[in-house]
């Protein structure tokens, strides 16, 4: 129970954060984006003041040791570029710069119950999980079966 009480505080205090900095406007995204028109710099100071303070919520946390509502904590272990990253990241962008709109504003965006922000959002979850669907079809096939004995044979 503390566990979903503390994730139902993380994201109340994520979701304000969206709003009360606009990246929720979809407007005010695009003109972000938009470097060759009426840019608007305000997402910058946005995304610098996220950074500045995750750095610093980062920096406490591994000076901590283990987590408040978890054995240990799950640091990520890859720092490599690969396909699926950047593919990843283009169709992110492509997403983001197309609609104004990523995952976390969007699902912000669905308590308006706007058609287009509906759609987005369907559209995610399909990708999601077509994506879960084939790197488990992709895990389960012969071949990595094949590439995983051979990797752990040497």
């Amino acid at each position: 129970m503390p566990f979903i009480l503390a994730s139902f505080a993380c994201g109340l205090i994520f979701g304000a954060g969206l709003l009360i900095s606009g990246m929720t406007d979809t407007a005010k995204v695009l003109g972000f984006l938009d470097i060759f028109g009426a840019w608007d710099a305000t997402l910058a100071f946005v995304m610098a003041g996220a950074v500045a303070v995750s750095s610093i919520g980062f920096a406490l946390a591994k000076r901590r040791g283990a987590p408040v509502f978890s054995a240990q904590a799950l640091w990520p272990t890859r720092n490599d570029i690969d396909a699926p990253l950047v593919a990843g990241a283009v169709l992110f962008g492509i997403g983001w710069g197309l609609v104004g709109l990523c995952p976390g504003p969007a699902l912000v965006n669905l308590a308006g119950f706007k058609w287009p922000v509906i759609v987005f959002v369907a559209a995610m979850a399909v990708g999601m999980i077509g994506q879960d669907a084939w790197s488990k079809q992709k895990a389960a096939s012969p071949a990595s079966k094949t590439a995983i004995a051979t990797s752990s044979d040497g």
